[in-house]
């Protein structure tokens, strides 16, 4: 009667979600990079999947705000506690890394600092700023939290900053929120996003979710039409992995062919640009998807104005 309750085992990665161990040269160079600029990055706090294929190529998403966060969501691998002081040399040492590594696109985030006034807006000004006057020629993606209770002013700040893209993952459908982003709150999210957009139609909105969580294929098309309906341009949809036992477990891994599927639903609701694959995450190959991003739109003007004569 005592005896403990077996553990399930756990699922399986299948064929197409596994990756190498990172071990190249460039790798080496840009994690040296990181540490001697005291940089945190997403790549390594959240254990992502691609930092071996990325860092090669000395692509790297800089975490700023330190390596600490005031939540502790179901599904993310940074830690949780009490943060440090904001540091005021991080702007300076981002654009240093941006110019060594010869970024053509660079992806700021940070973690969610809920203790400070303005969210840590701030601060991500101050690193576009130094970006701006360091690396001219680098265009700027930044994935910023949810700056909850304070996400107007926090935004004005931002945009006034002029980024070339503003990301904010929903994560995941409105039902899964009270568990794997409790924090959090779905329709203030899509405000968030929606908010840019009318301060600054000019700038590239973006959002993610992750798949696997349990959620109902129907649920992640209304997720679609939500963002549809708050005028974002780029989707981006990625398998999640449990990074450990603590957190939420996989409850399936969805297969490429399901991705492509979604891709297509997307593609036919009027996103710019979308990202779909198990392993696809918001800074990966952004360079790439942005420029691809650009020309879509640039087409879409081209087309609206031949119509319009």
């Amino acid at each position: 009667m005592n005896a403990p309750l077996p553990v399930p085992p756990k699922k399986r990665k299948p064929d197409w979600i596994r990756v190498k161990a990172p071990v190249s040269e460039g790798y080496s160079e840009t994690k040296k990079l990181m540490r001697s600029l005291g940089l945190a990055t997403v790549c390594e706090e959240a254990a992502c999947p691609n930092i071996g294929e990325c860092w090669t190529k000395k692509h790297a998403t800089v975490m700023i705000l330190g390596d600490t966060c005031t939540r502790a969501c179901a599904f993310c691998n940074v830690k949780t506690g009490m943060p440090r002081a904001v540091d005021p040399l991080e702007p300076e040492h981002v654009a240093v890394a941006a110019a060594e590594l010869g970024l053509e696109h660079i992806v700021i985030t940070s973690v969610d600092r809920d203790d400070l006034p303005d969210g840590g807006a701030s601060q991500f000004v101050k690193v576009i700023e130094a970006l701006r006057r360091n690396t001219p020629d680098t265009t700027v993606e930044i994935l910023t939290p949810d700056f909850r209770n304070k996400h107007e002013q926090a935004i004005e700040k931002i945009v006034e900053a002029r980024p070339d893209v503003f990301n904010h993952n929903l994560e995941t459908v409105p039902r899964l929120y009270p568990t794997i982003r409790p924090g959090a709150r779905y329709y203030a999210s899509i405000r968030l996003l929606e908010t840019v957009k009318k301060l600054d139609p000019s700038i590239f909105t973006k959002s993610g979710v992750m798949v696997g969580l349990g959620e109902e294929r129907m649920e992640v098309h209304q997720v679609m039409d939500d963002m549809r309906s708050a005028d974002i341009d780029f989707l981006t949809m990625g398998q999640y992995l449990q990074p450990t036992p603590k957190h939420a477990e996989v409850k399936e891994f969805v297969t490429p062919d399901a991705f492509k599927a979604y891709a297509s639903i997307a593609r036919a609701k009027g996103f710019l640009q979308v990202a779909a694959s198990p392993l696809t995450r918001s800074s990966y190959h952004a360079g790439d998807d942005f420029n691809e991003m650009r020309a879509a739109r640039e087409k879409q003007l081209a087309r609206s104005g031949e119509l319009k004569r």
